[in-house]
């Protein structure tokens, strides 16, 4: 999809496809029904790598790259996600703020000279329930409850993002921000499901 058009959009549906040692992603536009419409990106991301790293290509075929979110640390619980274009520019970041999570989880994000903003989760209490069921030994399953986080600057709604309950993981990305870069937005909701327990 050009990008013209991607930034157009105010709404998108994430869904993840679970394999065993990479996590995939596909990010359709949302049409008016609801319904998902053309594939604006697809993300993978190897599990357990030393230094954190999502490609996101044009579609599934994988032929061009569209942007990149790379952790600059390794290993490291408030790493910084720098996001950068296909031609290597950079266009912002994004950081889980790791003293605030411990309540519930919160996120930083920057894009260059525009946009700056902080996303809470939404319901303190989904994300207690989502603490406890993190420390239970069940990887293999999922946390089915749906949980929302909102991202603001001051009282300024920038983007929200919702989980819908089910088995496989599906998220309804919001962007209420015109400024907003809607590839960093992307990364940003994307690393929700795929750097949340870190």
């Amino acid at each position: 999809m050009d990008t013209a058009r991607r930034q157009t959009n105010e709404r998108f549906i994430i869904r993840q496809k679970t394999t065993l040692v990479i996590n995939r992603y596909v990010v359709t536009e949302s049409l008016p029904d609801g319904s998902e419409g053309r594939v604006v990106a697809f993300a993978e991301q190897k599990r357990m790598a030393l230094k954190e790293q999502m490609t996101f290509y044009t579609d599934e075929s994988k032929g061009r790259v569209l942007f990149t979110a790379k952790a600059r640390q390794v290993l490291d619980v408030g790493a910084v996600y720098d996001v950068r274009d296909a031609m290597d520019n950079h266009l912002g970041t994004f950081r889980k703020k790791f003293a605030a999570s411990l309540l519930r989880s919160t996120w930083e994000l920057d894009q260059l000279d525009s946009v700056g903003a902080v996303g809470r989760e939404r319901n303190l209490l989904v994300a207690g329930l989502r603490r406890v069921w993190e420390l239970l030994p069940l990887d293999f399953v999922p946390f089915m409850w749906p949980y929302h986080f909102d991202f603001t600057s001051g009282d300024k709604a920038v983007m929200s993002v919702d989980k819908k309950i089910g088995l496989r993981d599906r998220y309804l990305l919001d962007v209420a921000s015109p400024e907003l870069d809607r590839r960093l937005a992307i990364a940003q909701a994307v690393a929700l499901d795929s750097f949340q327990s870190r």
